[in-house]
């Protein structure tokens, strides 16, 4: 039962890396998910005070990632439109097949939420970038996290490869 536990962790984990890019799903929220079904195994001991302070972090991030693409709109005049424009093209670049979809979509959808908003090309342009520079900040904050996560998970898993072993 340990190893199945390990290894939907792994996969939760992975999950976790890939939802840091992803605005559905929270990235350091999920690979903490990983770390918590890590904390069940009978293989694997963890401290609960090390849960705790990853759970506050990944939820400390997952606040940020609401706030930080806000700011980097409002900092550059951007709205509302923008900010959900960045949105949706981040969905667009992500299903696209074009290369760097995520990172042209959300431009390119921010500065026509921006567009639709205002009637002034270089205020849209700016706002767009503004918005675009709050979400790329957003995403490597989580990814980041995510990574370190998973990182942690696999160093847990270092620590303990002999018990692992013996099952």
């Amino acid at each position: 039962m340990d190893i199945i536990l390990i290894i939907i962790a792994a996969l939760v984990m992975i999950l976790g890396v890939i939802g840091s890019f992803l605005p559905v799903l929270p990235g350091p929220l999920t690979s903490w998910v990983g770390l918590l079904i890590l904390h069940f195994t009978d293989a694997v001991p963890m401290d609960k005070s090390f849960l705790i302070i990853t759970l506050i972090i990944a939820i400390g991030i997952w606040l940020l990632d609401y706030i930080i693409p806000a700011i980097g709109t409002k900092r550059f005049g951007g709205t509302k439109y923008g900010m959900i424009g960045t949105t949706i093209g981040l969905i667009v670049g992500l299903i696209s097949p074009i290369p760097g979809g995520i990172i042209i979509g959300p431009f390119i959808g921010a500065l026509i939420g921006e567009l639709i908003n205002k009637s002034d090309s270089k205020t849209a342009t700016k706002a767009a970038f503004g918005s675009f520079i709050g979400f790329l900040t957003s995403t490597f904050i989580k990814f980041v996290v995510a990574i370190i996560y998973l990182g942690l998970y696999i160093g847990i898993l270092w620590d303990y490869r002999e018990g692992l072993f013996q099952l």
